[in-house]
């Protein structure tokens, strides 16, 4: 199976006055192939958001090498990074991150305005998105006129607006109900199923079913890794 992503011994460590300091990852060497439903797993504070925000690019690492596709992307300018960010990673972030004066339309359209693209090019291709995620309804309200749900699936149709090949989803199920639980997972599958690779950092047991290969977290250490081999077809 091809990598999609490869760390190599990965610190990051977050200084809180001197000499003190705080080693939120150590040493962290893992591999993600494509097209695999990975979780990463650990309780809080074990660096799960951490290790996230370093492999989508949001973070860089203190020390330690990324490699996307093969390629050492550690030492890549902020505008390299964003690029990759805008054609390759999209990301669903805990508390949705919409911008709450703009309507659903808008907040999925966001990451096209960086691409000159027209508004009548970017309203269809976010109504698109949104209307495959059954909110045909919700255009033109903002995020406070929603659900929870409704929201989180209005920052999944933004993550996926670019068409990523990797996915990453950090601790999605924390502010949503179970039945928008089960539409996530829905979601999350039927992309996985479609050839995209799915990462999800959380701590919730109803991932484990799902997932292909888990990585477990503890203060910073990789401490377990369990690969499930694919069914032969």
């Amino acid at each position: 199976m091809e990598t999609i992503i490869r760390t190599e011994k990965v610190d990051k460590i977050y200084y809180q006055g001197r000499p003190e300091e705080v080693r939120a990852l150590n040493q962290i060497e893992l591999e993600i192939s494509k097209n695999r439903f990975v979780l990463i797993r650990g309780p809080s504070g074990s660096g799960k958001t951490t290790l996230l925000n370093v492999i989508s690019t949001i973070d860089r690492p203190t020390n330690g090498r990324i490699f996307l596709y093969g390629e050492d992307i550690s030492k890549y300018s902020d505008v390299q990074l964003s690029r990759i960010r805008q054609k390759t990673i999209g990301l669903i972030f805990q508390n949705f991150n919409l911008l709450p004066r703009l309507p659903a339309w808008e907040n999925v359209a966001f990451p096209l305005l960086p691409l000159g693209i027209m508004e009548r090019e970017r309203r269809k291709r976010s109504a698109e998105m949104l209307i495959q995620l059954k909110l045909e309804k919700r255009l033109d309200h903002a995020p406070e006129q929603m659900s929870g749900g409704e929201q989180q699936r209005v920052a999944i149709a933004r993550a996926l607006i670019n068409d990523p090949e990797l996915v990453i989803a950090d601790e999605p199920t924390s502010n949503i109900d179970a039945e928008s639980i089960k539409t996530l997972l829905d979601i999350l599958t039927n992309l996985k199923n479609k050839g995209k690779t799915i990462i999800v950092s959380s701590h919730d047991p109803v991932f484990l079913d799902y997932s292909e290969t888990i990585f477990l977290l503890k203060d910073g250490n990789l401490i377990d890794t369990k690969i499930i081999p694919p069914t032969p077809l």
